[in-house]
């Protein structure tokens, strides 16, 4: 049986898996290969259509009845960037003054290894549970998130695959283990607007419309507008541009026609609809004679909640009871997986430090790591109490 120092050795076997989404390179073989000894029943589900490619997810599970816990992470990582200032290779994990290095220290390859080996030392010292315990792995989280977990979700809907509680593994705390959990998450939806005029000469402004005034009143209009204030659980809602571009070589032409790209994360008093409809109006109203707009929107999620409760206050205890920290309940950040989890069961996230995710050199504490295994065992017994 692994002991709780396993967890770096099995942090270090998946992080040598360069598996940059959507690719999976051995990663959810080493899960598989950590699995099987405990009993775990693993189901492989690849999943490929026209608008992405291939994903390789794993569904395992312990136990076939009674309430289902849950742990949903992702083994598939960001690119590592330029490979020149990393101190150790990406997919060479090294620990240095009580510190690993390497792609997926942060994000997530560390919380996945210690829910596996919290698994195990459950087991060992106290048996299968009065229950079921899985893991819902994807390949998808990074990249586009269409062949990932939300398809994994909808087979185990179709083969009456109940789960009943689930945590992710995402690195939610910004400073120090034990920081914050999060029970919610913003929704997200982009806009790109493209304002068209009539392209023409600069000494002769009669005979063209230039649209780089009409889009800079559109960009003034939505930036300034406060779309909420914000709720108990949620920060206001927030826009901002990304891009503004017309796509012009030259100095002394007028353009035919100027883009602008912005995003809002908006709490659960908006919903996409609602703000494609104020966009919309805002740039209708900005239209004048001989002008014409576009406005497409891509809506990757919805605001939810997860109200604190039974769920929440276990994970609460069990990071209390390793760390001595109350964390905070927090909605803050970006999207997550957690997105498409919600609306199967209550979710909330809980893993390591996010300072590092993404980044070159990402790194972990190994003290963090194996408090984590700590906490999510007490997590496990708390749950099936």
């Amino acid at each position: 049986m692994p002991k709780e120092s396993d967890v770096l050795a099995l942090s270090k076997e998946l992080m040598r898996c360069p598996s940059v989404a959507p690719e999976d390179h051995g990663a959810l073989d080493v899960m598989e290969k950590a699995l099987k000894p405990l009993g775990f029943k693993c189901t492989r589900l690849p999943f490929e259509d026209a608008k992405a490619a291939r994903v390789e997810n794993l569904y395992a599970r312990l136990g076939t009845s009674g309430k289902n816990l849950c742990f949903a992470g992702h083994t598939d990582v960001v690119p590592p960037g330029d490979l020149s200032l990393w101190t150790t290779p990406p997919y060479a994990p090294e620990i240095r003054d009580g510190v690993l290095y390497g792609r997926g220290a942060s994000d997530m390859k560390t919380a996945i290894a210690a829910w596996v080996v919290a698994c195990a030392e459950y087991i060992k010292e106290k048996g299968q549970p009065k229950g079921s315990l899985s893991l819902l792995i994807t390949g998808d989280e990074e990249a586009v998130a269409i062949n990932g977990t939300r398809k994994v979700l909808e087979w185990c809907k179709k083969h009456n695959e109940t789960i009943d509680a689930c945590i992710v593994g995402e690195p939610t705390n910004p400073k120090a283990l034990g920081d914050m959990i999060k029970i919610g998450r913003r929704g997200s939806v982009s806009f790109t607007i493209e304002v068209r005029g009539v392209q023409g000469h600069v000494a002769y402004p009669l005979n063209a419309k230039n649209p780089v005034p009409v889009m800079a009143a559109i960009i003034h209009a939505l930036s300034l507008h406060k779309i909420d204030t914000g709720t108990e659980h949620f920060q206001p809602s927030n826009l901002e541009f990304s891009t503004v571009d017309v796509n012009n070589p030259t100095d002394n032409v007028i353009p035919a026609s100027a883009k602008a790209t912005c995003n809002i994360r908006f709490n659960d008093t908006q919903t996409a609809k609602k703000l494609e409809a104020w966009v919309d109006s805002v740039c209708k109203s900005a239209m004048k004679e001989g002008y014409s707009y576009t406005l497409t929107s891509r809506h990757t999620g919805d605001a939810f909640l997860t109200k604190p409760g039974f769920l929440s206050d276990i994970v609460s205890a069990a990071v209390k009871k390793i760390t001595g920290k109350t964390p905070e309940l927090s909605t803050t950040g970006g999207t997550s997986d957690a997105r498409f989890i919600k609306d199967y069961c209550p979710v909330v996230e809980f893993g390591l430090i996010n300072v590092t995710a993404h980044r070159v050199n990402e790194a972990m504490p190994v003290a963090d790591i194996e408090n984590l295994v700590k906490i999510y065992k007490e997590v496990i017994r708390a749950f099936f109490a």
